[in-house]
């Protein structure tokens, strides 16, 4: 084999190497991407969750209101129902 032959097959082989790199390089770019995307979409969940918690407290403190609304409201029923079973006694 001639030296011209075989820096031939080297340069054919670099090609063939050059090109293997460029997809490989091509595929890690499109992970890459991904990567992004899916860490964006981590990003917009985090700060949905962040905004249901803020919603839940919110409600929680609305509920506890209300519990406290409905026993004063029934301390005040049975207040009046003694009243009026007084009267009527």
């Amino acid at each position: 084999m001639s030296a011209l032959q075989k820096l031939q097959e080297k340069i054919e082989q670099w090609r063939r190497d050059h090109e293997a790199l460029k997809e490989e390089n091509q595929n890690l770019k499109n992970q890459l991407s991904q990567a992004q995307e899916s860490q964006k979409e981590g990003e917009s969940l985090k700060t949905e969750l962040d905004a249901s918690k803020e919603r839940c407290s919110t409600l929680e403190a609305q509920i506890t209101a209300l519990r406290r609304e409905l026993e004063e409201k029934d301390a005040e029923i049975e207040k009046i129902i003694v009243q009026v079973e007084a009267l009527l006694a």
